[in-house]
């Protein structure tokens, strides 16, 4: 379906992700602000609306599996690259989130060592015990 093609009412119908697809489909990799502003006079909308929601578009850029953003800040169809070439960004809460989750796993394996340490002492008790004679009831009363 080609973006030329359609009427005001059929892009109406799209979203803003379906059309910023088309767009990439057809023109290849755009920064945000081309990508957005031919959104807003292809919607025929106001030009108020740009400061108004561009930050909603980007984020729904960033979270749509069908979009990356390219080194050198454009966007561009994710099917068209291999992964070398998407931008990794790791904000400062991710980053806490992963120092905490690698703390969780020392700890976790800490407490896995010590498992073993306090297996190997058990086996130890068990050369204690192996004199130890275990009576149920009957035989308990019968002693008495």
């Amino acid at each position: 379906m080609s973006l030329k093609n359609m009427t005001k009412e059929e892009l109406e119908l799209l979203s803003t992700k379906d059309i910023t697809n088309l767009l990439l489909e057809e023109k290849g990799k755009q920064n945000t602000a081309t990508l957005f502003n031919k959104i807003i006079k292809l919607l025929e909308l106001p030009a108020s609306t740009f400061d108004q929601k561009i930050g909603d578009y980007y984020t729904s850029l960033t979270t749509d599996k069908r979009f990356i953003l390219l080194e050198d800040g454009s966007w561009d169809l994710r099917n068209r690259h291999t992964s070398d070439k998407i931008i990794k960004v790791i904000e400062e809460d991710e980053e806490e989130e992963l120092e905490e989750i690698k703390e969780e796993n020392d700890d976790f394996e800490d407490r896995f060592d010590n498992l073993d340490t306090e297996e190997e002492e058990l086996e130890d008790t068990d050369e204690d015990l192996k004199d130890l004679v275990v009576l149920d009831e009957d035989e308990l009363e019968l002693e008495q």
